[in-house]
């Protein structure tokens, strides 16, 4: 077996003369998950490569795989990624992994950058005060979830009521309401967090159903999945694809 010249040529335009130590200890094992990753995968689910690198970066993050992360931060890059958008998936992902996952990602992206002579810190992407981030956190989930928040305010356990609140404020309203990316690509990133972390299929099934509203549909949300298989494995993909085909039928 070899390295297919499809595979290549997807390889070299993210990672340009990068000579890989793995093809002289593994040369195996790099030609099979090559020829899967950057031929096969990218043949059956095509995606434009800003948002195929985008969405494998949102889970690395939640897989916790540090140096891909680093490697793929530079390739997102190359492909026209904007710095902008790369720190906003960074900030995304604390309120979908907890600030103890992403706090070495977001070193690693500020060190990348730096290497790359990108000032810091960019532009503010806020769009919300304190006094205004609940109610602007709020009318995103109504957008992606209809009335069903209304009745979360409404069951939710008197102790448990500032739970809600804080998923209004602060998730949604700290972070889905900032410039940067828009909501639909926002959407497809938490989709990727939650299926790369494993064990969030009721959130996942929920952003299923919010990537509908959001303009993505059943094909799109394949799609992602089937590009970041390589990276989370069967388990969690064929989990993930089984809470799509649930909410959103073939």
């Amino acid at each position: 077996m070899a390295v297919t010249q499809t595979a290549q040529r997807n390889h070299d335009a993210l990672f340009p003369k990068h000579e890989s130590t793995l093809k002289i200890t593994d040369p195996e094992l790099i030609e099979i998950f090559d020829n899967w990753a950057f031929d096969e995968v990218i043949e059956d689910a095509p995606l434009d490569a800003r948002l195929r690198l985008l969405v494998q970066l949102a889970s690395l993050i939640a897989c916790q795989a540090a140096a891909e992360f680093r490697v793929m931060v530079d390739a997102a890059l190359l492909v026209g990624v904007t710095p902008v958008e790369i720190k906003e998936l960074v900030y995304q992902a604390v309120p979908y992994t907890g600030m103890a996952k992403v706090f070495d990602f977001l070193h690693a992206t500020n060190e990348v950058f730096k290497s790359r002579g990108i000032t810091l810190p960019l532009e503010g992407q806020s769009t919300t005060t304190r006094e205004t981030r609940r109610e602007k956190g709020l009318e995103v989930q109504k957008r992606l979830f209809g009335e069903q928040i209304e009745q979360m305010y409404a069951q939710s356990p008197k102790d448990q009521l500032h739970i809600q609140r804080y998923l209004s404020a602060n998730c949604f309203g700290d972070y889905l309401t900032r410039r940067g990316l828009d909501l639909k690509t926002r959407e497809l990133l938490t989709l990727s967090m939650l299926a790369s972390l494993g064990g969030c299929e009721a959130q996942l099934a929920g952003h299923v159903k919010g990537n509908l509203a959001a303009g993505n549909d059943r094909k799109m949300l394949i799609s992602i999945i089937t590009q970041l298989l390589p990276f989370i494995g069967y388990p969690r993909a064929l989990n993930a694809l089984r809470i799509i085909n649930e909410g959103v039928p073939a």
